[in-house]
């Protein structure tokens, strides 16, 4: 049997060892992995040593640094310089190791701050970006724009991914630097444990979002690496190649902090915070595109959150601060 030797950069994220954990399923693939202690991504020539080493015909890019509202406008200098650098390093070596076939994963804040819900692919570089997460956003834009460039003037099959808000199993749960879903876990969890009469939540409560199990966006990044080139560019141009993941459904954060507060067990009152920041008023992805192609996600939201909690009381050991 044919081994396909498959790098998913980035595994030891929520998203790449979700891909990992079905990769691993099939018999005709090898996962080729490397931990940051083995390979520093920031580093052209360790990673272009490293695809040397290794034989690889596919390449998941799932690795970056990631973070919550508060933590991309803490530290916007990194978030922009460390993902340019190590997207850029690795779509380099998978060219000039004569790799094929990539799939770049990049976020839904790429598009405009106001742009017209729900969000169409079509939307990139139409307006102006959310303020908090701009560093991240454009080194996402970037990305893409590198994929789509080797696809022009070499002819390779690198193709993007653009997620919704993502949770699940592996989720950072640090109390400052987490996204919302795992932020509020933590938070409702701590308060129950507690007995606290009240939690307080981020902003007013009114803006929607879209959150996809991680579950789902690995099998739809499979699904979609998977598809024949011509059909892939049947949904797609050469500037404008990328492809939305969502569910195509959203809700208010005051309605995600309810279910989170039923599936942590906390019964006190939910404060709102309108001193702080919002983001966007909405986020909803247009996924028609992605439902063209054959694929729709499958996890509810409730179901989804009382599984990440879960997973959160076996395996979270980190203190609050």
């Amino acid at each position: 049997m044919t081994q396909t030797a498959i790098y998913v950069a980035g595994h030891q994220g929520m998203v790449g060892s979700a891909i990992c954990r079905l990769l691993e399923r099939r018999r005709d693939v090898t996962v080729v992995t490397a931990t940051r202690g083995d390979l520093d991504l920031s580093r052209q020539t360790a990673v272009e040593a490293f695809f040397a080493e290794h034989a690889i015909d596919q390449v998941y890019l799932a690795a970056a640094r990631v973070g919550g509202i508060h933590a991309n406008n803490s530290y916007p200098a990194e978030f922009l310089s460390e993902n340019l650098l190590i997207q850029t390093h690795i779509i380099q070596a998978a060219h000039r190791t004569n790799v094929q076939k990539l799939l770049f994963l990049g976020s839904s804040c790429i598009y405009p701050k106001y742009a017209e819900q729900p969000i169409r692919e079509d939307a990139l570089l139409t307006g102006a970006l959310e303020p908090t997460n701009e560093a991240y956003a454009i080194a996402k834009i970037a990305g893409i724009k590198l994929c789509e460039s080797f696809k022009r003037q070499y002819g390779r099959d690198y193709r993007s991914v653009m997620p919704t808000n993502l949770y699940g199993p592996g989720d950072n749960f640090h109390p400052e630097n987490s996204h919302v879903i795992p932020g509020l876990l933590r938070r409702f969890h701590e308060a129950a444990q507690a007995e606290a009469e009240s939690v307080r939540v981020w902003g007013t409560g009114t803006p929607r979002r879209e959150f996809l199990h991680v579950d789902d966006m690995a099998s739809a990044c499979l699904h979609i690496m998977e598809l024949p080139l011509e059909q892939y560019e049947q949904h797609t141009q050469p500037r404008l190649s990328h492809i939305n993941v969502g569910t195509g459904t959203d809700c208010s954060i005051r309605e995600l902090a309810e279910t989170i507060a039923r599936v942590t067990g906390f019964q006190g009152r939910l404060e709102f915070d309108a001193s702080k920041p919002d983001g966007a008023p909405r986020k909803l992805l247009d996924v028609s595109k992605l439902i063209a192609l054959g694929w729709r996600a499958t996890t509810d939201l409730e179901a989804g959150l009382k599984e990440t909690y879960k997973w959160f009381l076996e395996h979270d050991r980190s203190e609050p601060a």
